[in-house]
């Protein structure tokens, strides 16, 4: 509590009807008084408090072997699908004659790696007209070497219009709708000694080849390409260098677009590739790491 000072001055006042000048006089003493008044009085202070605040510290951690090298093993499973269609569109222009067993081979080893069932493979030219119009139900399990023999000596158009085959064959022909399924997953084997050459649905410019992959990637929820082509001269296995407009530049695109196998035509064993392209297909149940884990 504060003691207030309060002083008070008694004040006499001289009261007249006198006409002028009047003066005020004091006719006491000023008096003190002390009054106690109650005042509230608010004082700030400073008090630390400790928050608790979260700091992430590394920590070394000690781990049995020499340690330092990371090495990363990457692997996709496919989506869950009802069985594969495969299709193979196969270049008839002469100069694949030369090749004509390595393509059965290649079919022949194709049928070995697949699983006991599930699957069905069609087999077609690089021709749009005769994609179109081909009646030949597909290969299936239980079918042999000489089937496929019937069906590649049935085919005919020499043309290398991979893309527009295909096209015609899954869209503009109705007798392949009895067959196809669209809840299978889809692989398509190109076979051709030289590029790509479409110029009807797919234009043979940059962008048809774009054209032809985003129509191709639509076609199921599981898409898979393979190509078994001539590969440019510095990778080449052919006893000659094939000249750059025989490299299946195209085909390799799309092939490596959907992370598919490529084949070197000239390979005298096409069937590590065809077997490559065939696992690709398979859901996955266990991988092998290329280096034992620590």
């Amino acid at each position: 509590m504060k003691r207030l000072l309060l002083t008070l001055t008694s004040i006499g006042l001289m009261v007249g009807c006198i006409e002028g000048d009047y003066a005020l006089y004091s006719l006491y003493q000023p008096e003190t008084v002390y009054i106690d008044v109650p005042v509230e009085v608010i004082v700030e202070v400073e008090v630390p408090v400790e928050v608790p605040v979260e700091v992430e510290v590394p920590v070394e951690v000690p781990v049995p072997g020499e340690g330092g090298d990371v090495w990363i093993d990457s692997f996709e499973q496919p989506y869950s699908m009802n069985g594969i269609d495969i299709i193979w569109s196969i270049d008839l222009s002469g100069s694949m004659n030369q090749h004509a067993q390595s393509v059965i081979d290649g079919i022949e080893a194709m049928m070995n790696a697949l699983p006991p069932s599930g699957w069905r493979v069609g087999i077609t030219s690089g021709s749009r007209h005769f994609s179109s119009q081909v009646q030949e139900f597909p290969l299936v399990p239980g079918d042999t070497v000489q089937d496929a023999w019937d069906a590649y000596n049935n085919l005919s158009g020499p043309h290398e219009a991979g893309f527009d085959s295909i096209y015609s064959y899954m869209v503009n022909n109705t007798y392949n709708h009895t067959w196809l399924r669209q809840d299978a997953g889809l692989l398509v084997v190109f076979v051709s000694d030289e590029n790509e050459q479409s110029n009807h649905q797919f234009t043979s410019t940059h962008s048809g080849l774009y054209d032809f992959i985003n129509w191709y990637g639509a076609q199921r929820a599981s898409v898979f390409v393979a190509s078994i082509v001539n590969v440019p001269a510095s990778e080449s296995v052919c006893t000659w260098g094939p000249h750059s407009i025989n490299v299946g530049n195209r085909y390799i695109d799309a092939t490596n677009h959907f992370g598919g196998t490529v084949v070197d035509i000239c390979s005298t064993d096409w069937a590590p590739g065809v077997q490559a392209a065939t696992q690709q297909v398979q859901p996955h149940e266990e991988w092998e790491l290329t280096h034992t884990p620590i």
